[in-house]
């Protein structure tokens, strides 16, 4: 992994709604061609869709790492995830554990 900030910050969609992490991962998404954007809150995947920039959640990305064997199972990080605050409503959370075969 590289950290590294944006060269430039030109005006985004939705800008008003944004956070300043939002509108960093954004802005290096429209510096980095075929990047995905990891988004969760709406108003920056409306920004992001507004852009052409291809995006995903939190939890599809844990989804997408199980499938690429890069995690072991999806639950755990998801329980990690929810005590540290992260909303997952039971519906969205069995959608999640269904897509990474971890339903009984």
């Amino acid at each position: 992994m590289i950290v590294r900030s944006p060269t430039a910050t030109p005006t985004l969609p939705h800008a008003s709604q944004l956070g300043p992490g939002e509108r960093e991962v954004l802005w290096l998404a429209q510096e980095t061609p075929g990047s995905v954007a990891v988004l969760d809150d709406e108003p920056a995947r409306r920004a992001a869709a507004a852009l052409g920039i291809a995006r995903s959640g939190t939890l599809g990305l844990l989804v997408d790492a199980k499938r690429h064997g890069l995690v072991t199972a999806v639950a755990p990080l998801l329980d990690e995830l929810q005590r540290n605050g992260f909303h997952v409503s039971l519906q969205l959370r069995d959608a999640i554990l269904e897509a990474a075969a971890e339903l009984p």
